[in-house]
Parts: structure tokens; C-alpha cells; sequence
């Protein structure tokens, strides 16, 4: 499986799919990517991005869903807790700390909670942990999940910051970490580099700051 960042927490898997996950780039456009299958965290308008855009097979928490059920999408719903299987991947929502309103939708309109997942294809196990705080329960996501590659945001503010995202990498024991949501405006700016060398100093997990549209390799 290739894994390319293309900014903020947007994300595309690509092996026997293309999963692409928080489709939204600031300033740009991930339309052209022709995903096979999108997945959205929440429903924040820089996760939501595109996915009524796109018009592909979308999966999403069930309000979240129910929202883009009505711009057209094929939506797949799903909540916290559940597995489902959708062209031969997986994908099972996990919790996040974090607000979910639909930004596009209007005042008030709420779309749930927050969700990461763990995204299983060709015998690899990603996950996305969404926009979030750091909590103890990610310790059963490795324990249940043992994911590959964890996408931890790093920016503060929202999200964890650097320090949480640590102590986050510990919990989940992945033996890959990608920092996402970060740099893409001055209230979440955040060093990667610090990120990386603090973690790699003190464990033995593996940081990769890829450019943005840079593939990467996963193996199980």
C-alpha cells in the first residue's frame, strides 16, 4: 500500500482502493484525485472538504452521512464502535475528542461527535485518528486494532499539540507515526521535526514527515 499526505488531514491510500480520507486542501482541490472510496472524520468543513464535490462512495457517522445522503452522495453511515466493509476494505469508526458541527449546513446543525478510523486494506491497518485529544482509550485501539501507521494531529489548539500527540503514539504502539493537522494556518502551527526527534529519542517509534504529495511505502 502507498500512504500520501496531500496537507492538513487530508490523506489517500492507495493499493487494491483509493481511500481517500478528509478530503480538503486550503487553497487547493482534491476533486481530480478520483477516489474509489472517501471517508470523513467529521463534519467540519477542512474534514468535510469536497465530499459532495467528489460524489463517490462516502463513509461517514450516521448525521454526517444523513447530510451528504442529501447532496447526492452515496453514503454509507456508520457509528462509533462498528466495523463495515466496503469493497474489500475495512473500516472501523473509533472515538474522538473533538465537535462535529456541519460548518456548510448552517448554524446550529449539529453532526454528531467526532470519529477516527482504522482503515484495513491489503493486510495493512492505518489509523486516522481525526481531529482529537489525547485519551487513554487509545491504548485499546492498538491493543484491539494494532494498527501500522497511526496519523496523529500535532497542531494544538483544536487538537492535541505535540506533547499529547507523544504520549497519544505511546498508547496506540504503532511502529510508524505521520503528523497531520498542522501548518496549514499560524493558530496550528507546530514543528514536526520536534515532534519527530523527541519520539524517536525517547522510543523506538518510527516518525516519516512526508511533503505533501509524497507517497510512502506500508507494509504490514
Amino acid at each position: 500500500m502507498q500512504l500520501t499526505w496531500l496537507g492538513h488531514s487530508c490523506v489517500l491510500l492507495s493499493g487494491s482502493r483509493r481511500v481517500l480520507i478528509d478530503p480538503f486542501i486550503e487553497g487547493g482541490s482534491v476533486a481530480a484525485i478520483n477516489p474509489d472510496i472517501v471517508a470523513v472524520t467529521h463534519g467540519h468543513y477542512d474534514h468535510l472538504g469536497e465530499a459532495a464535490r467528489i460524489q463517490k462512495k462516502t463513509i461517514a457517522i450516521k448525521e454526517v452521512a444523513r447530510y451528504l445522503k442529501a447532496q447526492g452522495v452515496d453514503a454509507e453511515s456508520m457509528n462509533i464502535g462498528g466495523t463495515i466493509t466496503v469493497d474489500g476494505v475495512t473500516f472501523t469508526m473509533t472515538p474522538a475528542l473533538h465537535s462535529s458541527g456541519i460548518d456548510e449546513a448552517g448554524p446550529g446543525f449539529a453532526g454528531a461527535v467526532a470519529a477516527g478510523f482504522v482503515i484495513g486494506m491489503d493486510g495493512v491497518k492505518v489509523y486516522h485518528a481525526g481531529d482529537t485529544a489525547v485519551f487513554s482509550d487509545m491504548k485499546l485501539i492498538g491493543e484491539l486494532y494494532h494498527p501500522d501507521v497511526a496519523l496523529l494531529p500535532i497542531g494544538g489548539r483544536y487538537t492535541m499539540g505535540v506533547a499529547e500527540a507523544m504520549m497519544a503514539a505511546n498508547f496506540i504502539g504503532a511502529k510508524t507515526v505521520i503528523p497531520i493537522h498542522y501548518n496549514t494556518w499560524d493558530k496550528i502551527a507546530a514543528d514536526p521535526h520536534a515532534f519527530k526527534t523527541a519520539l524517536e529519542r525517547t522510543t523506538d517509534i518510527r516518525v516519516r514527515i512526508p511533503a505533501p504529495g509524497e507517497p510512502i511505502g506500508i507494509t504490514p
